[in-house]
């Protein structure tokens, strides 16, 4: 029989290690939300609330556990492993199978449920302790000390550790396994305190097997849930520090996504990327120094380097995998025709706002190839601020070009954008092509000048554009042009943008 004062320690290094497991939980909710639901700060907001909501709950429930303490402790943490271990897995499988809002319902259920079973732990333990013999206030203290710095721990292993080594479907397996783990530890503990010690110890064990199982087989499992949420062949997933990376391929056709969105399909990718280079390289006095801030695929790197009087492009984009991959993958290397691999080409990995803000030089053309604000940190690169930071590295007669989402889908959205460039005392020209895999895509092309249709022209080889297609892309139509009700400046402070993107996209 162990000491009471080894016993209370143990309950202390208990409580912090379940504490850091529920904070991983709490995330990995959120992060799930988002990369299924979309809209990130909405799904971690909604998630967190409810998981907080939940351990008030079980805190609550917590004043009917009268029996045995350890063994409530336990068969919590039973009940945790199980249900957050195969959260993701679940979650992966109700969105493959089952109709749409489904998966909401089940990811907030989840959440719920594990928040309470949460809930219910602390004061467990503070009660067992204080039971042994410390201190109500020292119990409390000892317990929510070790909770508190728990929780610091098992965020910063998410976001550095778990999320990008080991993904969205392994990581919950993982970390049941710690909770289930801690459960036996305690369990033998107190083993001389509990009745029938050997069956709880092995549905312990047998619950450990099955999230083994899980950590090596789930996510293969999982992949086949994802692979119908995808019409084509998925031939490369990755979950990188900042997003999810899937490739597919139908026949000749590859298409890239990022977190669920498309960002091009082989078989018409083309028109969107030449319609996003060209506009801007013909309207500039000069085209020796161009920055692309995204774009790490290549394909608009591929599309500038066929200027010869080009001398250098930087390129910025924040996720190292996405461009590696697209230095390495066979089937990008033949979008890109190895335009990454040029020696006038310097990548940079780091956020465009922090690029703008340190960065002191000037560029004849800009190019903006971000993907669309469907979350504040993307909201924050379309706005006021934003885009002032672009006009000041312009150099005299500089332009720049902005992929500024769908005229047709988010008519609202796009010249929302479009008036915020203005804003910055910029002219503007506004742009827009039909790709296949898309839909209607609108760009917008500004300058200190006033740019006109005759500055433009097709001067190196080319797919689509034609110098008369070249000009039909400013023509839209009454219900893609302006909107009667004028449209507001989208700013950091007043992020407009994002509920405008929202409303207009949740039909298609």
């Amino acid at each position: 029989m162990i000491s009471p004062g080894r016993q209370v320690n143990s309950l202390y290094w208990a409580s912090g290690i379940v504490s850091i497991c529920g904070i991983i939980f709490e995330v990995l909710f959120g992060a799930l939300g988002s990369y299924i639901l979309g809209d990130g700060v909405k799904q971690y907001t909604l998630t967190i609330s409810l998981f907080l909501t939940g351990m008030g709950i079980g805190a609550a429930i917590s004043e009917k556990v009268t029996k045995n303490l350890i063994l409530s402790f336990v068969w919590i943490e039973y009940a945790i492993g199980l249900i957050g271990g195969f959260s993701a897995f679940i979650l992966f499988g109700v969105t493959a199978y089952l109709p749409g809002g489904t998966d909401a319902l089940v990811l907030y259920g989840i959440t719920l449920i594990v928040g309470t079973f949460t809930g219910v732990e602390l004061p467990v333990l503070i009660r067992k302790a204080n039971e042994i013999g410390v201190s109500l206030s020292r119990s409390t203290a000892r317990v929510l000390f070790s909770d508190y710095a728990g929780g610091l721990a098992g965020g910063l292993l998410f976001v550095f550790l778990l999320r990008p080594q080991f993904g969205l479907v392994k990581t919950p397996f993982l970390v049941a396994l710690v909770n289930v783990g801690i459960a036996l530890w305690i369990l033998w503990l107190f083993r001389s305190q509990i009745k029938h010690f050997k069956i709880h110890a092995f549905f312990g064990i047998f619950f450990l097997i099955i999230l083994i199982v899980g950590v090596l087989f789930g996510e293969q499992t999982a992949f086949r849930f994802e692979q119908r949420l995808y019409q084509d062949t998925i031939v490369h997933a990755e979950e990188t520090a900042y997003q999810r990376i899937i490739i597919t391929r139908n026949g000749g056709d590859t298409r890239l996504y990022l977190n669920g969105q498309l960002q091009l399909s082989s078989v018409d990718e083309h028109r969107y990327h030449e319609a996003l280079i060209h506009p801007a390289m013909s309207a500039a006095e000069k085209r020796e120094k161009v920055l692309i801030l995204g774009g790490g695929d290549g394909a608009a790197l591929r599309e500038i380097l066929k200027y010869d009087d080009v001398k250098d492009v930087t390129l910025v984009d924040l996720d190292p995998r996405v461009v590696q991959l697209a230095k390495t993958n066979h089937f990008l290397l033949d979008i890109n025709q190895r335009s990454l691999f040029s020696p006038k080409v310097d990548v940079l990995h780091q956020d465009a706002f922090q690029f703008l803000e340190s960065h002191k030089g000037f560029f004849d053309v800009i190019i903006i190839d971000l993907p669309d604000p469907n979350n504040e940190a993307l909201n924050k690169l379309y706005t006021f601020e934003f885009y002032s930071l672009v006009r000041n590295h312009l150099s005299p007669g500089g332009t720049m070009e902005v992929q500024a989402t769908s005229p047709v889908f988010a008519r609202e959205a796009y010249w929302t954008i479009n008036k915020t460039i203005q804003s910055t005392g910029l002219h503007t020209l506004n742009l827009h092509v039909d790709v296949p895999s898309f839909g209607n895509w609108g760009f917008v092309l500004a300058s200190r000048e006033e740019i006109t249709e005759d500055e433009m022209s097709v001067m190196v080889e080319t797919d689509f554009l034609t110098n008369d297609v070249l000009s039909a892309l400013t023509a839209f139509g009454k219900d893609e042009g302006p909107p009667k009700e004028d449209v507001e400046v989208n700013t950091l402070i007043n992020p407009l943008l994002l509920e405008l993107y929202e409303s207009s996209w949740k039909f298609y």
